[in-house]
């Protein structure tokens, strides 16, 4: 911890996360508001896997405020993923002054792979589930016609997603692991084989659909970014 940060009296450190975080707020408000204005692109973009699973199909809402709390949900989704540079930048700058210069050093490659892997691992995701969506209704053959609720919709979507925006990062908690020294490259290689049953595990447990399409669209990736994980310490912290 520097110096700086030691003297800094509690409940400073209290009014300046309270700052960060309002700061934070105003931007997922002011990119939520902006994302509103987008609404109708955005419902068409998470509603394309499902009308390519059910071509005829059509969402529905069961109540009044049904299609208002859908709006809300989509734009504040929108204005999160939107505000998140801003949120990482305010929570950069709190955690800065307590860090070594090393760990300066570390800490903006790290949170620039970190974000693009979990876009990454969402754009993944977004295309597994096209395949997703038609393996569970493919259940429900000629005898069930869907009617999903706007909202349940949604809820799936997001976590569906979610799932593989967070599954994607776990290289980056690898590698930070090594910079700290805790594992290093030759006693991952020496797991390589427990850490494939541990991600098809992984993969199996945190896809909501649990085909085989899903689950190696999941697993590859996680393994290939296992790989490059183990690459890059054995490159970056050797130097």
């Amino acid at each position: 911890m520097t110096e700086a940060r030691q003297q800094m009296p509690f409940m400073d450190h209290l009014r300046e996360l309270r700052d960060r975080l309002i700061k934070a707020a105003v931007a997922v408000a002011v990119m939520t508001v902006l994302s509103f204005f987008f609404y109708d692109r955005l419902l068409e973009l998470l509603t394309a896997p499902y009308k390519v699973a059910v071509p005829d199909g059509q969402l529905a809402f069961f109540k009044p405020t049904g299609a208002f709390s859908l709006a809300m949900s989509i734009s504040l989704w929108g204005g999160v993923i939107l505000s998140s540079p801003v949120i990482l930048y305010q929570l950069w700058r709190f955690v800065a002054p307590a860090l070594t210069p090393k760990e300066k050093r570390w800490a903006v490659p790290l949170t620039a792979v970190f974000v693009v892997l979990f876009l990454a691992g969402i754009v993944v995701g977004y295309y597994a589930l096209y395949r997703g969506l038609s393996f569970l209704f493919e259940f429900g053959g000629e005898s069930l016609t869907p009617v999903i609720e706007a909202n349940n919709y949604l809820k799936f979507t997001m976590r569906f997603l979610l799932a593989f925006g967070v599954s994607f990062e776990f290289p980056v908690f690898l590698f930070a692991a090594a910079a700290f020294g805790a594992v290093n490259s030759r006693q991952l290689r020496d797991v390589r084989r427990w850490a494939v049953v541990i991600i098809l595990v992984v993969a199996a447990v945190i896809t909501p659909t649990g085909d085989p399409v899903t689950l190696m669209m999941l697993s590859v990736p996680m393994y290939l970014l296992y790989e490059a994980a183990i690459l890059a310490i054995r490159l970056l912290l050797k130097r």
